[in-house]
C-alpha cells in the first residue's frame, strides 16, 4: 500500500478512527493489525518473514536479559544476528551472489551454478531487519529493557507508518512509546495541544505528497529518459539527468519520511527526522549527518564503533570507514553500481580528512575568509557536485553503464542545447518545466526555512494566524490535486527506496 494511494486514503482515516475511540489497553493491538494488514497488501506471503524477523529477535532479547555469562550472550547475539542477516542475504543477496560466482567460474573454467530461485525481494526487508537487529544490540547493551510483550515488540517491528522505509528507529525512542501508548493523549476539543499535534502531523503528510508526486514523480519522467538512453545524449542532458535524480531521490525520500513521520504524530508517537538540508551540507561528512539520518547512526553505532571507529590511529579509522560505507552500499542494493557508490563516499571523506591540514594552510597563505557567506557558498557547491558524481552511479543500470555516462558526460560538450529548446524533449514540455521549477521554488524556501531556523513547514505554520496557515496548506492540496503525477506509471510507482 503506497502513501500516494486511494487505497491508503481510505485505511489510515479508518485506522486513525478506530485508534481514537477503542479502549486504551486495545491500541498496540489494533495498530498491530493494521500494520500487518498494511505490510500484506504488497504481498500477505511475506508477512511470514517479518514475522519470523520478530520472534528470532523478541527471543533473543528475552535470553540476553535472562543469561549473565558473557559468553552466552555473545552466543545469543551472533545467532540473532546469523538468523536475521542470513534471511536477508537469501532473498536480497542470493542472485547476486550466485552471479558473481558463475562469472568466477567462468574464467577459471569452473562449472557454474544455477539459482533455483526467482525471488520477489520482500518491500523494506533491509529496514526492518536493521530495526530489529538494532534491538538486540541495544538489549545487549543494556541500553534498553528486553520487551516481555510479544505483540508489543512485534507492532515496534511492524510500525506502518515506518515500516517499509524507514526512519529506523531505535527502540529507546519507539518502543518507549508503544510502551506508554497508553497514556497518550489523543484528541479533545478542549485540548489544543492535541488538537495542534494532529493539525501538524497532517500538514506534514500533505508536505510530503507534495514532494513526492508534485516533484519526485515529474522529475522522475525527465531522469528516466535521460538514464535510459544515455548514450543518445550529450554533456547538458545528462547533467540534466544527473541534477534531476538528485532532486527526485530527495523528493522521494524526504517525501515518504515526512509522510510517516506526520502519519505517526497525528497517532500521538514522534518518529526520528530522516532529513535534515542534505544540499545545503558543507562536506560529504556533514551531508552523511543530514541525509537519511537513522541509516547513516545505525551504521555508525553498531558497525563502525564496534570496529573502532577512530580510535586506533589513522589507518585503522580509514580502514573502518570504508568498511562501513562499502556495506552501505551493499545494503542499498545487490550490485557492484551501489557498492562503488558507497565507496565513493568513503574516499571522499578519507581524502577530505588527509587533505585538510594542507587545505588549511592554503586558505591561511591565500588570506581566504572562511567566515563569509561567499566561502559557505562555495563549500555547499562544491559537496553537492561530489554527491551528484557519486548519484551516477546508484542511479545506473550497471558500473559499466555508470561510466559509460561519465565518459559522455565530459565529453560531449553541446552547449547549443540549452537555447534551441532541445531540453523539452527530454520528456518534460515547457508546462511540465515550468510547474517543476515553481515547486522547486517552493521546495527551496521550505528547506531555507529549516536550514535558517531550523523548524520545518509543519513548526512553522502553526506559528502563524489561522488564515495563512491553512492558504497554504490548501495551495498545496490543490497542487497535489491538479498538478501530481496520475496515471497508470505513477499509481503503482513506488518509492525509490522501497527497493532496499
Amino acid at each position: 500500500m503506497l502513501f500516494n494511494s486511494f487505497h491508503f486514503l481510505i485505511f489510515f482515516p479508518i485506522v486513525v478512527l478506530i485508534y481514537f475511540i477503542i479502549p486504551r489497553k486495545l491500541r498496540y493491538l489494533w495498530l498491530l493489525a493494521a500494520s500487518y494488514y498494511f505490510y500484506m497488501s504488497w504481498n500477505a506471503r511475506y508477512a511470514v518473514l517479518i514475522a519470523l524477523s520478530t520472534v528470532i529477535t523478541w527471543i533473543s532479547g528475552l535470553l540476553l536479559e535472562r543469561f549473565s555469562s558473557r559468553g552466552a550472550r555473545k552466543w545469543v547475539l551472533a545467532c540473532s544476528f546469523f538468523a536475521n542477516l542470513g534471511i536477508l542475504f537469501f532473498f536480497k543477496y542470493f542472485g547476486f551472489f550466485i552471479d558473481n560466482f558463475n562469472r568466477i567460474a567462468g574464467h577459471l573454467g569452473i562449472a557454474i551454478l544455477d539459482n533455483p530461485f526467482d525471488l520477489l525481494l520482500p518491500v523494506g526487508i533491509s529496514f526492518y531487519t536493521f530495526q530489529a537487529l538494532g534491538y538486540t544490540v541495544d538489549v545487549y547493551r543494556g541500553d534498553t529493557a528486553a520487551e516481555k510483550n510479544l505483540f508489543r515488540y512485534a507492532l515496534f517491528v511492524s510500525f506502518f507508518p515506518q515500516l517499509v522505509a524507514g526512519p529506523i528507529e531505535r527502540s529507546k525512542v519507539l518502543l518507549t512509546q508503544l510502551k506508554n501508548i497508553e497514556h497518550i493523549r489523543l484528541f479533545s476539543l478542549a485540548d489544543d495541544k492535541s488538537f495542534d499535534r494532529i493539525a501538524s502531523g497532517f500538514i506534514l503528510m500533505v508536505w510530503g505528497l507534495f514532494q513526492k508526486m508534485v516533484i519526485a514523480d515529474r522529475v522522475s519522467i525527465l531522469v528516466d529518459q535521460v538514464f535510459g538512453n544515455s548514450y543518445g545524449y550529450g554533456t547538458f542532458e545528462l547533467l540534466a539527468g544527473v541534477l534531476g535524480f538528485a532532486l527526485q531521490i530527495y523528493c522521494d525520500f524526504n517525501g515518504y519520511s515526512t509522510i510517516a513521520v506526520g502519519a505517526a504524530r497525528v497517532m500521538g508517537f514522534t518518529l526520528t527526522d530522516n532529513f535534515d538540508t542534505p544540499y545545503f551540507a558543507v562536506s560529504i561528512s556533514d551531508f552523511w549527518h543530514r541525509w537519511h539520518i537513522t541509516l547513516s547512526t545505525w551504521f555508525r553505532d553498531y558497525l563502525y564503533i564496534p570496529l573502532g571507529g577512530n580510535r586506533r590511529g589513522r589507518l585503522k579509522k580509514y580502514r573502518n570507514l570504508m568498511i562501513t560505507f562499502l556495506a552501505s552500499g551493499l545494503w542499498h542494493g545487490a550490485a557492484w553500481n551501489y557498492v562503488v557508490w558507497g565507496g565513493l563516499h568513503g574516499i571522499y571523506q578519507i581524502l577530505g580528512d588527509i587533505t585538510k591540514p594542507l587545505k588549511e594552510r592554503c586558505l591561511k597563505l591565500l588570506r581566504v575568509n572562511t567566515s563569509v557567506f561567499s566561502y559557505r557558498l562555495g563549500q555547499v557547491l562544491c559537496t553537492f557536485c561530489l554527491t551528484c558524481f557519486a548519484w551516477i552511479f546508484f542511479r545506473a543500470r550497471s558500473f559499466s553503464s555508470a561510466l559509460l555516462y561519465i565518459r559522455r558526460l565530459f565529453t560531449r560538450w553541446n552547449p547549443w542545447v540549452l537555447f534551441n529548446e532541445s531540453m523539452y524533449s527530454l520528456g518534460l514540455d515547457r508546462r511540465e518545466m515550468n510547474i517543476l521549477f515553481f515547486s522547486l521554488l517552493v521546495l527551496l524556501l521550505a528547506d531555507l526555512l529549516r536550514y535558517l531556523r531550523r523548524e520545518n513547514v509543519a513548526a512553522f505554520l502553526m506559528k502563524q494566524n489561522l488564515w495563512f496557515r491553512w492558504l497554504v496548506v490548501f495551495g498545496l492540496i490543490v497542487m497535489i490535486l491538479v498538478y501530481g503525477e496520475y496515471g497508470v506509471n505513477f499509481n503503482s510507482a513506488q518509492f525509490i527506496y522501497f527497493n532496499f
